[in-house]
């Protein structure tokens, strides 16, 4: 009765953006882990007050309720576990204000990250936070997770752009958090508790977000190894000679040999890995590290190929390997555990040898990529869906993975979050007095345990 009077009181307020017929549900039952978990109901909210009417709907009838971007996460995060109510922002796409002085722009949670880049490029700004899925991605979803990308070696991740925010708490409880201000410790940073909490705690519909000016010049460099502990030996080299790529990122011989294949590309057979750095900044700032650079890694041991790009379009060709990366995994196997470990620097190589000896222990190939800048290695191990010992020993190694990286001291995620796919390895490593601590700060917030319940191991 409590959920036919929920129902009713939704379609009241929504009209036909309250959504029960099955396709629909369908179509909100999955992200890019292709896991599905169906809601009972889909809505579409277009304001922050439509958003608050939901959720005191949810709170009077204790109904579970999973916000949601454009589904683009990799851990389950925006999947409604234990049914409920799939609240999807993505008509909630606005740029609210912008304020080109101050550098700084709020917008609805709903707006494609690409999008918020395009509108900024003509007045020669950026937001840096470029998830990889970025024009496919909302906002609110890269705060829910708090998102990196290519350009986090040197600019950060999502937190580290993001000023204030408007939240809707589990009750409809509408709130504003942070401020525009360049220094303010005016009690709990509350903002940065939101961002990559995974929408466990609050709905967030507006952000206002610190922009960047775009750099006046951008050089790319393709480094390819015949030995893959050269390179990332390499990537420790350059960071400890204070060099800061914008990107520094890395790539491994099965992943090479795939888009090698599938798009004709003209590279090294004997390639084993391939870096591939960007520097920015001003045009003789750009110019002197790309000579420190330079003589820092072409007459290094292990060192096949070295291409530094003449241009723009030279550096699009240049980066085409990188980004077909995930497409062409498929050339593989048409299944794949996508994990982002994380490691300190100095233990790439090390986390490198050891997922190598993991692929020969279960016999499968594990592929690796990712931003290499700042220890976040992607982890892809390969098998057949339609082989179940193949799935099997997939995840066995995927544990092995995480407890080696744990061994090394780094962390089981740097920018896809923990959601449902990695909730069991959380309090391996942050402990259980933190793990208690964020369970009560949870019911702090959310009381009744509606907000994505079933998520972070919370």
């Amino acid at each position: 009765m409590s959920a036919k009077a929920a129902l009713s009181r939704l379609k009241r307020l929504l009209g036909s953006r309250c959504l029960t017929d099955k396709l629909s549900r369908v179509q909100y039952s999955y992200d890019a882990t292709q896991l599905q978990y169906e809601p009972d109901v889909v809505v579409l909210p277009e304001s922050t007050k439509e958003v608050s009417e939901v959720l005191k709907i949810a709170s009077k009838y204790r109904i579970p309720v999973v916000p949601r971007g454009w589904g683009s996460g990799f851990t389950g995060g925006c999947l409604n576990v234990r049914g409920g109510i799939a609240l999807s922002l993505e008509r909630m796409d606005a740029i609210v204000s912008f304020d080109q002085e101050n550098m700084l722009v709020r917008v609805q949670a709903g707006i494609a990250n690409y999008r918020l880049q395009e509108f900024l490029r003509p007045f020669g700004l950026m937001f840096p936070p470029d998830p990889s899925s970025w024009k496919f991605s909302s906002i609110g979803g890269n705060i829910a997770e708090n998102a990196g990308g290519p350009r986090a070696v040197k600019y950060g991740v999502t937190k580290n752009w993001v000023k204030a925010l408007q939240i809707v708490l589990a009750d409809g409880t509408v709130m504003e958090i942070g401020s525009a201000n360049v220094k303010d410790v005016a009690g709990y940073d509350l903002v940065d508790l939101i961002v990559g909490s995974e929408g466990t705690l609050a709905v967030v519909t507006e952000a206002l977000l610190r922009l960047h000016p775009l750099p006046e010049c951008v050089k790319t460099i393709q480094v390819i190894f015949n030995d893959i502990q050269k390179a990332a030996e390499t990537v420790f080299t350059i960071m400890k000679n204070r060099i800061i790529p914008t990107a520094l990122e890395f790539v491994d011989r099965a992943a090479i040999n795939a888009t090698r294949e599938a798009l004709q590309l003209d590279l090294p057979t004997d390639a084993d890995a391939m870096l591939i750095i960007d520097i920015d900044g001003s045009k003789a700032q750009v110019e002197e590290e790309t000579k420190k650079l330079v003589k820092l890694i072409k007459g290094s041991d292990g060192v096949v190929d070295f291409k530094v790009a003449k241009d723009s379009s030279e550096a699009e060709e240049l980066w085409l390997a990188r980004r077909s990366i995930s497409p062409t995994l498929k050339r593989i196997a048409d299944g794949k555990i996508n994990e982002d470990i994380v490691v300190p620097l100095s233990k790439i190589a090390t986390m490198i040898k050891k997922t190598q000896e993991i692929s020969r222990r279960y016999r499968l190939p594990i592929i690796n990529f990712g931003h290499a800048g700042d220890g976040n290695i992607h982890v892809n191990i390969m098998y057949h869906k339609d082989n179940n010992d193949e799935k099997r020993r997939a995840i066995q190694a995927m544990d092995d993975v995480f407890k080696s990286v744990l061994q090394l001291g780094g962390s089981i995620t740097g920018e896809h979050g923990v959601g449902i796919t990695k909730k069991d390895y959380i309090e391996m490593q942050v402990g259980t007095p933190a793990m208690e601590l964020m369970r009560r700060i949870k019911k702090a917030f959310d009381p009744d345990n509606i907000l994505n319940p079933g998520k972070m191991g919370l």
